[in-house]
């Protein structure tokens, strides 16, 4: 387990307790940062008593619970309970992780939920990723050719498809970026590895016709060159994926082309 810092502004005290109802046999505690923009005690953590006899396996049913019957002005985000969207991408027992995944029952004694480290707080456990966004955008990641359009697609052998293959499942869920300690002390420079996963994907992509213009977009001593093979993205990835391996090939592209 990788242990990571507590958001910014993380002086937190321990907040309200919610016990659950009387009789609950099956009953596990969760602890769940609290940030109210609008004022009050914040930092905290609030403490929940949830009867899983009553909820569903992962994380967020249980976040779910809490909001619909416990806690109504709890916060977070989640959208497909699939392991699709990234949405519910939040730290869980000290793991940047996706609630909708995360099983109770993997967690030992009481479930400590934080929204992701080393970002701006929204409310609760809702990350600013304003920042992350803009980043992504920076790298441009779509399609770029000056070939005519062909009638129908731009045809991929099967080889070249292959390439893509741990690149494009990326979901942007920023659990890898927010591992990263090169990323928490220069977010607003480097670009982290989950943008730069996807512009490996790009760049690695038989179809895209601008290599030139998107290495040259990533030559910069912090854009690139701030990854130091920590591998804690790796190791956060929900989706099993490697950044790390995915910055390493785009610095050897940097190489490739002065020779």
């Amino acid at each position: 387990m990788v242990e990571l810092a507590l958001p910014k502004n993380s002086r937190v005290t321990k907040g309200k307790t919610f016990k659950a109802a009387q009789g609950a046999k099956k009953v596990r505690k969760f602890q769940v940062y609290r940030w109210d923009p609008e004022g009050g005690e914040n930092p905290r953590m609030d403490t929940y008593e949830v009867d899983l006899d009553n909820c569903g396996p992962m994380v967020l049913d249980a976040l779910i619970k809490i909001k619909n019957e416990i806690d109504t002005t709890l916060t977070f985000r989640r959208s497909c309970r699939e392991g699709i969207c990234g949405s519910c991408a939040m730290n869980i027992d000290g793991t940047n992780t996706l609630a909708c995944t995360k099983g109770i029952d993997e967690i030992k004694g009481e479930v400590k939920i934080y929204p992701l480290p080393h970002m701006p707080v929204v409310k609760d456990l809702v990350p600013d990723l304003t920042n992350f966004y803009a980043q992504h955008a920076s790298i441009e990641p779509w399609l770029q050719t000056r070939t005519v359009e062909p009638e129908k697609e731009w045809k991929q052998s099967p080889e070249d498809r292959e390439k893509l293959d741990g690149l494009y499942e990326c979901i942007l869920c920023a659990c890898c970026s927010t591992s990263c300690p090169s990323y928490w002390w220069n977010g607003d420079r480097y670009l982290g590895p989950a943008v730069l996963l996807q512009a490996y994907r790009w760049l690695i992509d038989s179809r895209d016709e601008a290599t030139g213009e998107r290495l040259d977009n990533l030559e910069d001593p912090f854009r690139l060159y701030r990854c130091h093979t920590i591998m804690n993205c790796a190791k956060a990835c929900p989706k099993g994926l490697n950044p790390a391996k995915a910055i390493a090939e785009i610095k050897k592209m940097m190489v490739e082309r002065r020779v």
